[in-house]
């Protein structure tokens, strides 16, 4: 435990302050109490003694400095520093000198709009570069995979299809049926206002075949699938795996990156198929309990007014989204830093701009396969 006192002594009008012992963190608080309380309305002469003092660290040297300057500041007072330790001397000359290096604090301003505008631009132009050098780097190693069968590694792209798509056939099935039941149920309340319930065919059978169905794929896959890759990659950055692949002369986008997009580009149209089978059984259900419509009915119908083309259309869309998807997941995966929190940070924004980069990439086919008359 640190020993130190102050002993306050008035004599006529000097006043000598004198520390004893050791002056460090721990034991300011009280003499900074009594310094601070002193009467100087009869004072002409202050003595701050330090002849006794066997040591103090940083905080008690910035706390004679302000001690010392306090006192300064009235012009009617002398103020005399005692003390022959060369130590003690160095410490408190140090201090004195980070502070007058330092200077005053500059109050922090707030960013004007056209300022923040600025940032936010130039952030994300160098964003949209990083982005385009990624996308720069997998097309010359997808070029490399065409030159030659040698290249494709089938065991990864295998693995990869059974984690991604296989594994996500059960809740791509379900999700596509309850949203086939819900569209139908909905629909069904408001054709039979009008009798017109042999129409919840042609609306199912081109809604969900064309627009639903991939689109409901694609944001299931992007959830569940892209957030695996990003947080997959993530860790084995910080784990510093991918530079041991890379010291060890594997290049990291042949062995992880390549396999991860094939199998997602491969697999991304069955799932649709499956999504189309599930989402045309749920509306099956709901045509037959709420409109009376039989099964015999429904396939009748639906072979004769949905034509082969919504089939195709909708499954065309399924290489598209999944190159996006993985594309975006992978990217944001490599972008992680070396703490915990980022990989989370990108596996939120991985799953966000992939939903959005689908819904624009769906947009864009819908728009244009509409002008073609398809």
């Amino acid at each position: 435990m640190n020993n130190s006192s102050l002993d306050i002594v008035l004599t006529g009008d000097k006043l000598s302050l004198k520390f004893k012992g050791e002056l460090t963190l721990y034991n300011l608080t009280k003499h900074k109490k009594r310094t601070d309380s002193l009467d100087l309305s009869k004072v002409r002469s202050v003595v701050i003694d330090l002849l006794e003092l066997t040591f103090l660290d940083s905080a008690a040297s910035i706390f004679i400095n302000n001690l010392q300057n306090r006192l300064s500041l009235n012009s009617a007072l002398h103020i005399e520093l005692l003390c022959n330790d060369t130590e003690v001397l160095d410490m408190l000359e140090l201090v004195r000198a980070q502070k007058l290096n330092c200077g005053e604090i500059l109050e922090r301003r707030k960013r004007g709009f056209v300022k923040k505008l600025g940032e936010n631009t130039y952030k994300n132009y160098l964003s949209f570069l990083s982005f385009m050098s990624f996308m720069g780097e997998l097309f010359a190693n997808k070029l490399y995979y065409l030159l030659s069968y040698k290249n494709i590694r089938y065991k990864e792209i295998a693995f990869e299809i059974n984690e991604s798509a296989v594994k996500a056939f059960g809740i791509v099935a379900l999700t596509s049926f309850l949203i086939g039941l819900v569209v139908a149920y909905q629909s069904a309340y408001q054709l039979k206002l009008y009798g017109a319930n042999i129409f919840i065919v042609d609306m199912l059978g081109i809604s969900i075949l064309r627009e639903l169905s991939p689109l409901i794929t694609a944001i299931v896959i992007a959830g569940r699938s892209g957030s695996a890759f990003t947080a997959q990659i993530g860790a084995m950055k910080i784990t510093q795996e991918l530079d041991a692949m890379q010291t060890m002369g594997f290049d990291p986008y042949k062995f992880l990156v390549i396999p991860k997009i094939a199998a997602l580009m491969i697999t991304l149209p069955i799932l649709i198929f499956v999504s189309d089978i599930m989402a045309i059984i749920g509306g099956m259900v709901v045509a037959n309990l709420d409109l009376g419509i039989t099964v015999d009915m429904f396939l009748d119908r639906f072979s004769n007014v949905v034509g082969v083309k919504h089939f195709v259309v909708g499954i065309v869309k399924g290489p598209f989204f999944a190159f996006l998807i993985a594309s975006i997941a992978i990217y944001r995966g490599l972008l992680v830093r070396d703490d915990t929190q980022s990989i989370g940070f990108n596996t939120t924004k991985s799953v966000v701009e992939s939903i959005f980069a689908v819904i624009i990439c769906d947009a864009v086919f819908s728009i244009a396969f509409t002008n073609l008359g398809i």
